[in-house]
């Protein structure tokens, strides 16, 4: 069960296709990547899951519904550019922002004062939000996203202006969120972020999704069938000859107390390990290196631009 569904969206600004026949599912409870570099089209694409602006052509579903004006209420959107009031005071424009997302006076009061709590933030009610910082506000702009209890949130860059503290507390309200049912799409730059927290990525360029799914399947997919042995011992001297009498497998790097070897197949991968577990050796680590999604961004987003 999905809980936001993309089929044949398009997009287009005068002559340029923002959004190119876009189709993808979100799964329900999911922490969802939305990857791409920057003019790849995302922004456009959260606007039309968001309402802001309307599809050209395709359909939009949130949690099994065509797409209408009641959804906004069910979705929590921090953009990257921030939208905070500068004048106004922190806790007079959550409550202002809170009952134009339906909550009543009360329920307003009574959720951000919840979050005030949770993020640590108890004094900060009467603070104009030029006092604070980048940083500051973007635990307020938080906030603001998620105090009606949205279905589904879109956090663009949240981690943005803060520091190591207060970006593991705001990961922590997240995965918090998400165990408690509420599913998560998140768009950085930052891969090691989005391998860290996402369970399945899309990756778009130029308008359209290149790559996409589990993240622990994307990067097995793209594996290069590397495996690193971590030793202590002298390098067996026929260890060259051995290489070369078996072609499934090759040297690619050595260094001391570790090598990278590159092999054709599962079995190559086992007559290694086992080479090195006869020779001698004190093998402490025989790990297979699998890619970053870094690595594989670069690659694909490079590959579709040619």
């Amino acid at each position: 069960m999905s809980i936001l569904r993309l089929e044949n969206v398009i997009k287009t600004y005068e002559n340029h296709t923002a959004v190119n026949n876009v189709s993808f599912e979100v799964p329900k409870g999911s922490i969802f990547g939305l990857l791409g570099p920057n003019g790849a089209g995302k922004t456009s694409m959260i606007r039309i899951i968001t309402t802001i602006t309307g599809a050209d052509s395709g359909t939009v579903y949130l949690d099994g519904e065509k797409l209408n004006n009641d959804h906004p209420g069910q979705i929590g959107y921090m953009p990257e550019e921030r939208g905070l009031y500068k004048k106004m005071k922190v806790g007079e424009q959550l409550m202002y922002l809170a009952q134009l997302k339906g909550l009543s006076a009360s329920a307003a009061k009574e959720n951000i004062q919840y979050w005030f709590k949770r993020l640590n933030i108890e004094d900060w009610w009467d603070k104009k939000v030029e006092e604070l910082s980048k940083g500051m506000q973007q635990k307020v702009q938080f906030i603001a996203t998620v105090v009606h209890g949205p279905k589904l949130l879109i956090l663009d860059e949240p981690f943005s202006g803060l520091d190591p503290i207060n970006t593991n507390l705001i990961k922590d309200e997240i995965r918090r969120m998400n165990d408690e049912g509420v599913s998560i799409i998140f768009s950085t730059h930052r891969m090691e972020q989005v391998e860290e927290i996402c369970e399945y990525i899309t990756l778009i360029n130029q308008g359209k999704i290149i790559l996409g799914g589990k993240v622990d399947e994307v990067k097995q997919q793209f594996k290069e069938n590397l495996f690193k042995i971590d030793f202590t011992g002298a390098v067996p001297a026929d260890l060259a000859s051995v290489n070369a009498a078996d072609a499934d497998w090759e040297i690619v790097k050595q260094e001391t107390g570790s090598m990278t070897v590159k092999v054709s197949n599962d079995d190559a991968s086992n007559r290694v390990l086992n080479y090195f577990l006869k020779s001698g050796l004190h093998v402490s680590a025989f790990n297979e290196i699998l890619p970053s999604l870094n690595e594989i961004f670069i690659k694909h987003v490079g590959e579709s631009n040619e």
